[in-house]
């Protein structure tokens, strides 16, 4: 395996992990704390709200 292939895999582990620790915070969110995070999140323009 080169150190590309090494380095590459190791982030798509890590974002992974961390995916996985962004979905369990979220899903313990009061409807507030989710309003307020979206709101935030689009304001700094992370998500576009045309759903």
């Amino acid at each position: 395996m080169s150190y590309y292939n090494s380095f590459t895999s190791s982030n798509e582990y890590r974002r992974e992990e961390l995916i996985r620790k962004i979905e369990h915070a979220v899903s313990s969110l009061t409807l507030e704390e989710l309003e307020a995070l979206h709101y935030d999140m689009i304001t700094k323009n992370f998500i576009n709200d045309d759903l």
